[in-house]
């Protein structure tokens, strides 16, 4: 896959990580084979040298010929030292060079009954293990005897065993680089879908979606994706429905305005009592115009945060009463029944009271609109601390997949609805908006056909809180 760079970068990540853990393991293991490899020649080298020293000790027999036989059969040279440093008898494998092992600190810890034993490595590179032992006669230290054995062998299997840890680690290094390569790409391929796919969403696109069905980060990440595609293509349709609707809102009384204004302007009128009805129908729609540019000016004010609020101590009994009485001529024009109920006993509320009337008029008003036969119930419930208002209908109902979009701006339910019923869409969500700002909450319940509930909840309080509203 061209230009991954997401997988490049994984890749080189993982493949750092296990090279490194490579040659940390590689090192342990080289360590651990030589300390093993060392610790067991220097036994074996002590245990020659306290052998030798006891056939030294002997008395019996020629000592030293058997000594010598001894030594070359293992390989080993033989140092009979006296106390001045001077070599008294030397047999088995001689070390090139001088006999600079032998220092005169170690021959007079020898000479004292101390054992010593060493590393030692000859002018030509060479490399022995040298051990040193009191060769006591008699309860005296008459001489120190070393044993000096060569590590080449060991050396040379240590090399084996390197050599061997070298080619294994190529090896489990090449593996793990076709793994990680692998592994990078199947980890990265989902970040490049989705990469394309929110380029295509930026450029307009909005129908693309992302189809990853795992369930781990990645599937949420994709989830998140298409949730945002899909709100911000509903979010672009309901605001193209909204400008058309909007457009059609105002050409309306506009050219009403300008039909009726045009026609008083030219006098075409017979009749004072025929101009007087053409300026009322010039001031509705004029009325209508402005009922608009409120609606869009309280929904920008609200959005940004500037609406100001003006709390006091409200009446909600008479407030629901009055907002009733204010839609009652709509209903009845409609032929509809506008019921009004109160339950328990009524407290007033600290709150603006021209807030919760706007709150009251919209939800009756959007009830009307979309009720054809039957009736609207107000019902107005006080509970201890909390307090209810419900406007049910007998409407047209509301889709249930349509009930979580219906207080967002510019969404409009069922959009052919607009042209049949009116309205501009922006009364809902105004409706939410108000009611968090007053420190309640909506909840909505409807069934297509059989009419729309919408319930608000209010707590009530004895004195106002600071910063309630």
């Amino acid at each position: 896959m061209k230009n991954n760079r997401i997988g490049l970068k994984l890749g080189l990540v993982i493949s750092g990580l296990f090279l490194v853990v490579l040659l940390f393991l590689g090192v342990a293991v080289d360590r651990m084979f030589t300390s093993f490899y060392y610790a067991n020649m220097r036994t074996e080298t002590e245990e020659l040298a306290s052998h030798f020293s006891v056939m030294a000790e002997s008395s019996e027999g020629d000592t030293g010929g058997m000594m010598g036989t001894f030594a070359e059969f293992s390989g080993v040279g033989i140092y009979n030292v006296h106390r001045d440093g001077n070599v008294m008898m030397h047999s088995g494998v001689q070390a090139p060079g001088c006999l600079s092992f032998i220092r005169t600190s170690d021959v007079n810890a020898i000479f004292l009954g101390k054992k010593v034993s060493y590393l030692y490595e000859d002018p030509a590179g060479g490399r022995y293990f040298v051990s040193g032992e009191p060769v006591v006669k008699e309860g005296k230290v008459v001489s120190a005897l070393y044993i000096m054995a060569s590590t080449e062998r060991m050396d040379q299997s240590l090399a084996g065993v390197r050599k061997l840890l070298i080619l294994s680690g190529i090896g489990a290094f090449l593996l793990a680089l076709g793994s990680t390569w692998i592994i990078a790409q199947f980890l990265s391929r989902p970040l490049l879908q989705m990469q394309k796919a929110t380029r295509k969403i930026a450029a307009g696109e909005l129908e693309t979606r992302v189809d990853i069905g795992s369930k781990d980060e990645m599937g949420a990440l994709a989830g998140a994706i298409n949730d945002l595609a899909v709100d911000l293509q509903r979010y672009r349709d309901s605001r193209q429905e909204f400008f058309a609707n909007i457009s059609h809102e105002l050409r309306t009384p506009i050219t009403y305005l300008e039909g009726y204004a045009n026609v008083v302007k030219e006098r075409l009128y017979e009749t004072e009592e025929e101009k007087d009805r053409y300026l009322d129908i010039i001031y509705m729609e004029a009325r209508r115009i402005q009922h608009l540019v409120d609606d869009l000016f309280e929904l920008a004010k609200m959005e940004e945060g500037k609406i100001s609020l003006a709390p006091e101590w409200v009446d909600l009994a008479e407030l629901t009463e009055q907002a009733v009485e204010k839609t009652k001529l709509k209903a009845g024009d409609k032929n509809l029944e506008l019921k009004y109920t109160v339950q328990g006993t009524p407290e007033r509320m600290y709150t603006d009271g021209a807030r919760m009337e706007q709150i009251m008029l919209n939800l009756l008003e959007n009830a009307i609109r979309y009720t054809e036969r039957g009736m609207v119930n107000v019902r107005l419930s006080f509970q201890p601390g909390v307090v209810k208002l419900a406007v049910e209908d007998t409407g047209i109902g509301i889709p249930a997949d349509e009930l979580p979009f219906i207080f967002e701006r510019f969404y409009r339910v069922e959009k052919s609805r607009s042209r049949s019923h009116g309205g501009t869409g922006l009364g809902l969500s105004i409706v939410s908006k108000l009611t968090g700002l007053l420190g309640g909450k909506i909840t909505v319940a409807s069934r297509p056909g059989e009419g729309t509930c919408f319930e608000l909840y209010f707590e009530l309080e004895s004195e106002p809180r600071e910063g309630r509203l």
